[in-house]
């Protein structure tokens, strides 16, 4: 089974598989950023209007990780009405996750189109186009959006696809083409040669070229004009990024290396810790053996390590959470392993009750931390535990069992009270760290720490909402739960 040399090699052969298309009638939206390159070719290939669809997914106010809904341009909003019954949300919530989820939505179109209008797509076919695949729920929001905004027909077009998200797709656009659909899928990137980061000056190149007709349309071509829109921008120089390998958007967190290296590589001159200078003794994609299902994960271990840490995400997350992966990064500049791994399948994402059985994914961080202590190159590290959101609750679920010998354990705005009878059976000492500004869930930590009695810390991050996007608060998270494991795992 062959890679794709790049995005764009992607979207040839992508286009290949849909040149049914041309001639139908169709508009080419591609998913920012990564997803507007492999458009490109494809809108290119079946002479179709390229433009972007532009997508917010709506959190639950306590659990924004998890999304009741999505909104889209033209007031388009989709409601999870599973969701809103099973988490209790009120209409209000709704209202005010929409108003300020459109806010940032509005950001995004002017800076993507600097002021063009959106492609029209009522009546036509929306060929939705992303890079691949993972849990696919920005695609689903997407193809949900295309059909409000009165889509004729949705086609969701992507390379590469893990096999049960593309399953579940299929319920929901009219047709879905996947290149490939590989058995032992990690991630997205793992297909790709090169996989680097889009950066919005790229799109917004790309879409500038699609929109500009090449000089033999003009009926007075200016040899100064614009090239040709079918000579794609230089992936060296895409749209004049000047940052290439960074965050093109104050504010907001970086894709810290495409999937193959979860704790992604740092600026050297930021690094810290005895192992800070030496290669990672361990830097691979792992499987676990989860008792009836295989877990995936990417084990990073620096020279030297005494401790490792293991990662429970929240809900609708995965092992690719920038945040998580982030956090992680520090981590290892300080010198201690991280294991980043999916506590569910893909197939047991798509049902929302497994999301908050706890039981089930405590039981599924006590295999991997089995697993760790079976590795040779983790035997007789320290364990602690890294829990976000929900993760965070099945992090102190695991470490109150019998013989857990868990180190240390580490909260990121999580929901402990989902571990309720279980907190009085923590023995290892605890950091609970909470965003200011997220009062619901600072409430729930403040009585979690009154009925734990092992050793604990609540640190507030002031002004910090429940993702600690605001500018500064997750480098304090990461700053926290680096003091607080080297505290404990050595």
């Amino acid at each position: 089974m062959l890679d794709f040399d790049d995005r764009a090699d992607a979207g040839r052969r992508l286009a290949e598989r849909l040149d049914g298309l041309r001639g139908q009638d169709a508009v080419v939206l591609g998913l920012p950023r990564g997803g507007v390159p492999v458009a490109f070719e494809v809108a290119r290939e079946l002479r179709a209007p390229l433009d972007v669809i532009v997508v917010r997914k709506l959190g639950v106010p306590f659990q924004p990780e998890l999304a009741m809904g999505a909104i889209g341009e033209g007031g388009v909003l989709i409601v999870n009405d599973e969701i809103i019954r099973h988490t209790g949300v009120g209409e209000a919530d709704v209202v005010d996750a929409q108003r300020r989820e459109q806010a940032e939505l509005d950001v995004r179109v002017e800076r993507f189109r600097r002021g063009r209008p959106r492609v029209e797509v009522s009546g036509r076919t929306a060929v939705i186009v992303d890079d691949g695949v993972a849990t696919g729920a920005t695609a689903r929001a997407a193809c949900e959006v295309a059909r409000a905004q009165g889509a004729r027909r949705v086609v969701l077009a992507v390379p590469v696809g893990s096999p049960d998200t593309i399953a579940g797709l299929r319920r929901i656009a009219d047709d879905v083409v996947c290149l490939m659909e590989p058995e032992l899928f990690f991630a997205v990137g793992q297909w790709y040669r090169e996989f680097g980061q889009t950066s919005d000056g790229e799109v917004v190149e790309l879409l500038e070229r699609a929109a500009t007709p090449p000089a033999s349309a003009r009926h007075d071509a200016d040899p100064a004009a614009p090239p040709d829109p079918g000579t794609p921008p230089d992936p060296a120089h895409p749209g004049g990024a000047t940052n290439p390998g960074g965050s093109a958007d104050p504010g907001k967190i970086a894709n810290l290396g495409g999937g193959a290296h979860p704790a992604g590589a740092t600026n050297p001159s930021e690094a810290s810790g005895p192992a800070a200078d030496d290669p990672p003794a361990v830097d691979e994609e792992v499987w676990i053996d989860g008792g009836f299902v295989e877990l995936t994960g990417h084990l990073t271990v620096p020279a030297r390590a005494t401790g490792v840490v293991a990662f429970a995400h929240g809900s609708g997350s995965s092992r690719h959470s920038p945040r998580n992966r982030l956090v992680a990064a520090g981590l290892n500049r300080a010198g201690l392993g991280t294991l980043l791994f999916d506590l569910l399948t893909t197939g047991e994402e798509l049902d929302r009750g497994n999301v908050f059985d706890i039981g089930m994914l405590a039981a599924r961080l006590v295999a991997a931390t089995g697993w760790l202590r079976d590795r040779p190159e983790t035997a007789g590290a320290r364990i602690g535990y890294f829990g976000a959101s929900t993760g965070a609750a099945a992090a102190l679920w695991a470490a109150a069992e019998p013989g857990a010998d868990i180190a240390a354990v580490v909260s990121r705005g999580g929901r402990p009270d989902l571990a309720e009878r279980r907190l009085g059976d923590v023995r290892a000492p605890t950091l609970l760290i909470v965003g200011g500004a997220d009062r619901q869930v600072l409430g729930l930590n403040q009585l979690a720490q009154e009925r734990m009695r092992c050793p604990t810390q609540l640190t507030v991050v002031p002004g910090a909402t429940h993702l600690f996007e605001e500018p500064g608060a997750l480098q304090a998270v990461t700053d926290h739960a680096r003091d607080w494991f080297l505290a404990h795992l050595r």
